[in-house]
Order: structure tokens, then sequence, then C-alpha cells
């Protein structure tokens, strides 16, 4: 098996979910026709196996895709599915049901996590100076109880919070229509007061309200289009730094569920427009997800789109290459192992 793009001969990266196909992180296959791809992350061009190569791990795909494969997105002609390192391009439809949700919900439980481990480093920070205080004389009663009442834990997870967004969401200058107040940011304490509402246009899944402190009515900060989306899905980052349980993040999962998308879940929790304070937090939770799902999707669409250009162009060769290099016999036997007709 070769171990390099036939295009461009760039290396292929293993995949840890294979054992018969471990060449590439990306592989397509077709079982109806017993075609099988490495694609290189490089060309994006597609490196048809050779056939002797295929009998074992178009089987192996099969099972993989059925078992444990995760489904992104699809068409009615090629499914994109991810287990592990491993995506796999499926030529047709991959008939399961298709839960998106469930990878930003793996963000928000790795979240909590790490959550977890810097509250526990803050107060063993704390109780470890308490402890070298006391045994040098170098801290006083009024000291340790300064210490420990200042909420060490807490300042720690805030201080990690802070690098990781920096304190303010948006920084520009805008005006607002009503009175002409100027903004200049919208800072991240005050966006409990700030009102998201869902966006207009595909791929953008919410826009950002900042009410105006001067005026009433239509006035304050806008924020539409994808400078709304990525600012709004900022806000709900910072929101939910500490994550969530498995627990919740299944509630907000089913909140999604039984509104049927992302984008009607958006419309069922904040309808034309919510304070981020207002909201409960399984459904703030289940908010979070929606939004980055509902621009992951727009963006899988796009990607989807490009994958099926691909695939006619690679299938249109394959047939050439497999039907003046392989008996005709040969090809119809494979199909019929992988699939199981006949």
């Amino acid at each position: 098996m070769y171990t390099q793009c036939l295009v461009c001969h760039t290396p292929f990266p293993s995949n840890e979910e294979l054992e018969y196909f471990s060449t590439s992180t990306r592989v397509a296959y077709d079982a109806q026709r017993g075609r099988l791809w490495a694609i290189c992350g490089s060309c994006k061009r597609w490196s048809l196996a050779p056939i002797e190569e295929r009998w074992e791990a178009l089987e192996e795909l099969e099972k993989l895709v059925k078992d444990r494969a995760k489904l992104l997105s699809q068409t009615d002609n090629v499914a994109l599915l991810r287990a592990g390192n491993l995506d796999v391009v499926k030529v047709g439809r991959a008939n399961l049901t298709e839960e998106a949700w469930w990878r930003y919900g793996r963000e928000l439980t790795s979240r909590a996590e790490k959550h977890r481990r810097l509250t526990f480093m803050g107060t063993a920070v704390a109780g470890a100076t308490l402890a070298g205080g006391w045994a040098t004389g170098g801290i006083t009663w009024l000291g340790a109880w300064l210490l420990w009442h200042s909420d060490a834990p807490k300042q720690v997870t805030l201080g990690a919070r802070w690098l990781r967004f920096g304190g303010s969401a948006w920084r520009g200058s805008q005006r607002c229509a009503r009175c002409g107040q100027v903004f200049r940011s919208i800072a991240y304490r005050d966006r409990t007061q700030v009102i998201l509402s869902p966006g207009g246009e595909p791929g953008d899944a919410l826009s950002v309200t900042q009410p105006c402190p001067l005026c009433f009515g239509d006035g304050g900060l806008h924020l539409r289009g994808k400078e709304g989306e990525y600012v709004s899905r900022r806000l709900l980052a910072y929101h939910h730094h500490a994550g969530a349980s498995e627990k919740r993040v299944r509630s907000a999962t089913h909140l999604i569920e039984e509104a049927g998308s992302p984008e009607d879940l958006t419309r069922n929790v904040i309808k034309g427009g919510r304070r981020l304070g207002d909201l409960d937090r399984t459904s703030a939770i289940a908010l979070e997800i929606a939004a980055n799902d509902t621009v992951e999707q727009h963006l899988l669409e796009l990607e989807l789109a490009e994958v099926e250009a691909h695939w006619e162009r690679e299938e249109e060769l394959a047939s050439i290459i497999d039907g003046e290099l392989t008996p005709l016999p040969m090809m119809e036997s494979l199909r019929r192992k992988v699939t199981g007709i006949g």
C-alpha cells in the first residue's frame, strides 16, 4: 500500500481506526462499486487503492460506519462521518440519524473538567501558602483570614478566563442610531444585559444588541451578520467558561431534539430577542450548542458540496481504471462480498 498522495506526493498521516487501511486520516469508499480512496489533506485529491487492498478494508469500513461512526452531514449522493481521528466519506446516504450537536457537547464537558482542575489547583495553592506561612511564622490570623476569604480557587479560574477571552467580546466604534452615544466595546461583565436574537442569514446563528444607557426604544449597539454571530458565540462561551456536566449537556441536547433542529431551538428559546441573563442554565447551554452547530453545519454543507464534486471526478477516473485493469467478474465478486447482496 502506498504511503503518500499519488498526485502531490505528500505523505499520508495514518489513522488508528482501520487495520486494513490505515493509510490516511480521511478516506472515501463506495461499497456498491467496490471503490476505496485515500484523500490527501494537502491537494484534496483522491488516490484510488489497488484492487487487492480493498476487500478487507471495505468490509471494515462498512462495520465501522454502522457501529461507531458519527454522522456530520450528508446529501443524496455522499455522507461525511467521523470515527475517532478518521474522517470517512461514504458514497450514498449513511441512513443514520444526524446528531451534529454531539461535537460541541463534548467541548462543554471538557471545559467542566478543566474548570475542576483549576479550582483544585487554586485550593491547593491557598492551602500550601497557609501551611507555609504558619510554619515559618510569616502569616498572621488576619492574613490567613484575608487569604482564605479572598476565594483563591475562584481567582485562579477568573484569571484563566481572562487569559483566554480578555476583557471584551467586541471592540470598535459605533453610534447609537437614536441618541448618538458612541459604543466602543461590549465588556464581558455586562453580558447578562446583552440581548440575543436569531440570525438573519444562513450560517449566522445569532445577532447581538447592547441596550443604550442613555436612551430607550430602538437605540443601542446592533451587531448582525458574521459580526453578530462571532460576538454572540464569544459571549456564550465566556458565560459557560466552567462548562457543563454530561447530565446538563444531555438535558440541553434533549431540548434541541424536542425543538426539531438547532435553528428551531434558537427561535423557541429567545424568540424575537432575550437578555442572556434571563435564560435558565440549561436553555443557555442548549443555545450555545445550537449556535455553534448552526455555524458548523453551514461550513460542513460547503465542504460537502466540494467533496461531492471531487467524488464525481474521481469516480469517473476510477471506473476507467477498474474497467481497464480489473477483470469484471472480480469487481462483481468484490461488490457482492462487501454489500452482502447476492
